[in-house]
């Protein structure tokens, strides 16, 4: 486990638990307007060591309800399994941010019952994937499955998708939706230019448009809601 980050408290990662949020290095995506790039391109963080993490997981079990395991790609890393294993012996619940991309591996977890809560990206209309994710040729089946896999209701999950001026419309977002139908929850998220991205050239839509686009993708979904307006 390659862990380059700690939040030591949020009240926004995990929905309803005081968690903290654990970040992975290096991703297998390489979405241009990512705002962690220091995570996924060029020298990342010094890495922390995980007996300092689960010496603080240890000293705060009265305080926090879980964590939110995020990245990067947290299943790009070898030991997760392992690592959650850990996490849950010390009874805290579990939130895993993943861009779909490994199925076998989110199954496996699961159904290992080592996670709780999962949080997916839908980074776009099928048709737009490779361009959004910034990997030409970008074999989107592995999403398929992913995406398949969460709606069959193993797991209690959202899809989110981040809204950029420059990637997304309203017929990419109405397919996106399209490509989760019947999803228990559907966040679109507001771009915001960190300043540490891994492209450039990316702003945000409106206020006002994120609402218009909230209404377009509404139908295709049990619950949809927006972050950062």
């Amino acid at each position: 486990m390659k862990i380059c980050g700690l939040q030591k408290l949020t009240l926004l990662d995990y929905p309803e638990k005081m968690a903290c949020t654990v970040f992975t290095g290096g991703c297998n995506l390489r979405c241009p307007f990512c705002h962690n790039a220091s995570l996924v391109v060029g020298a990342m963080p010094d890495e922390i060591p995980q007996s300092e993490l689960f010496s603080y997981l240890e000293k705060r079990r009265k305080v926090l309800d879980g964590i939110c395991l995020t990245g990067g790609e947290p299943l790009l890393q070898d030991g997760v399994e392992d690592f959650l294993k850990r996490v849950r012996e010390l009874g805290y619940s579990i939130k895993l941010d993943t861009n779909g991309t490994f199925p076998e591996k989110l199954r496996k977890l699961i159904e290992s019952g080592l996670v709780d809560y999962v949080a997916m990206d839908i980074k776009n209309s099928p048709e737009r994937y490779a361009e959004t994710v910034g990997v030409p040729g970008f074999d989107d089946s592995p999403i398929r499955e992913s995406i398949d896999f969460l709606l069959s209701g193993s797991v209690d999950y959202e899809f989110r998708t981040t809204v950029v001026r420059e990637l997304h419309n309203a017929e990419s977002l109405a397919a996106a939706a399209r490509s989760i139908q019947g999803a228990k929850r559907y966040y679109l998220q507001k771009f915001v230019d960190s300043g540490e991205l891994i492209g450039c050239g990316f702003s945000a839509v409106s206020d006002e448009e994120m609402k218009e686009f909230l209404e377009l993708v509404s139908p295709f979904v049990q619950s949809a809601a927006l972050r950062g307006v």
